[in-house]
């Protein structure tokens, strides 16, 4: 049975890549989560008894922990989710993002190079280290053109700027030190488990208690939507066919502005509640100031991952969006524990 150690696997998309390898029966995962507000174990209730699967809650940026980990447990990959990831958060505060997307990754490949240099030559030839990164930071595109893995880099605010580095990093520890790493570049992931202050589950549950659904500037900045089952099939694929020192780019091939996704929503909303007192709900929507150095438009090219790797998106938006509302809507228990306490849904998480 291969095994990894994944970090993060209590937030949105390393939750669903947990429970989408067990799901396969072939794996055993060492699961690392500092359990942060966007991280829950309620993501993680079909895994917590599952006997591949183990918790431990502490911190990237503890080094003697991450070695600790290795050494016990001696996965085949480290697949490394763990990060601050949103840009509004990002600039009202960038040192947490500096902290644990830039030393958190730093501590993890010291500790993996260490691990490797006492490996016997087969670990050393078979290990991954997977990075999970972010197309934001490409920075921004124009009316035409795509993200590739060739993009130069060209990051736009302090959460895009520190995933960046982190990425600087993964390739000269492998360039430098033979780490077997490998970079991935999403776009905009959406699906079930995602912290409620992301455009898409935000808008569900503003929509569903009749509050503003507020879009930035005038609406039209673009985003590639990728379904977060999707997004894990790839990593799935990285993981067993991606080739170390290479980049590949992840994207659901879903060109959307947010207006629009936020309309879709609305739609949806008001088929699956007719008779709701706050129908049409495309009435809720509220234009708000625009955040400062908003990327306009992103969009990925997955030409190298699909003829490489063999992977391509299967959901449409159409589709994933559909199933994404009803799984809020089934779900709305999960929506108020992980949402108590001092959090608040205002303009957080417009993309």
């Amino acid at each position: 049975m291969r095994k990894f150690l994944v970090t993060g696997g209590a937030g949105f998309i390393g939750a669903n890549f947990v429970l989408e390898e067990l799901a396969k029966g072939a794996v055993g995962i060492v699961n690392l989560d500092k359990l942060t507000y966007a991280g829950t174990l309620l993501s993680l209730e079909p895994a917590m008894e599952h006997p591949n699967h183990r918790f431990v809650e502490g911190d990237i940026c503890d080094g003697a922990l991450v070695r600790r980990l290795l050494d016990e447990e001696q996965p085949d990959a480290l697949i490394h989710f763990a990060a601050e990831s949103h840009v509004d958060r990002s600039i009202d505060g960038p040192a947490p993002f500096i902290q644990t997307n830039v030393v958190g990754t730093f501590t993890l490949l010291e500790a993996v190079r260490a691990y490797l240099t006492d490996a016997p030559g087969d670990r050393k030839k078979d290990f991954r280290f997977i990075h999970v990164s972010t197309d934001e930071v490409f920075g921004s595109l124009g009316a035409e053109g795509l993200f590739h893995e060739d993009t130069p880099y060209a990051p736009n605010s302090p959460y895009s700027a520190s995933k960046a580095a982190s990425d600087h990093l993964v390739r000269a520890y492998h360039h430098t030190y033979g780490i077997p790493a490998i970079v991935t570049n999403c776009s905009n992931n959406y699906g079930p488990h995602q912290f409620p202050e992301k455009l898409i589950p935000l808008m569900i549950l503003n929509a569903l208690e009749g509050k503003p659904l507020p879009v930035y500037g005038d609406g039209g900045h673009v985003r590639d939507w990728l379904h977060v089952l999707d997004h894990c099939k790839a990593i799935a694929k990285v993981v067993e066919k991606g080739i170390p020192g290479e980049t590949y780019t992840i994207g659901g091939r879903n060109e959307k502005t947010n207006l629009d996704v936020v309309k879709t929503l609305c739609e949806i909303m008001d088929r699956l509640f007719p008779g709701a007192p706050h129908a049409p709900h495309e009435k809720l929507i509220a234009f708000v100031e625009d955040r400062p150095g908003h990327d306009r438009r992103y969009a990925i090219d997955t030409t190298k991952i699909q003829r490489d790797l063999g992977w391509a998106p299967e959901e449409s938006f159409e589709t994933g969006l559909e199933k994404t509302v009803a799984w809020y809507l089934e779900h709305r228990g999960w929506c108020q524990q992980v949402t108590s306490g001092g959090y608040r849904r205002t303009r957080l998480g417009l993309s």
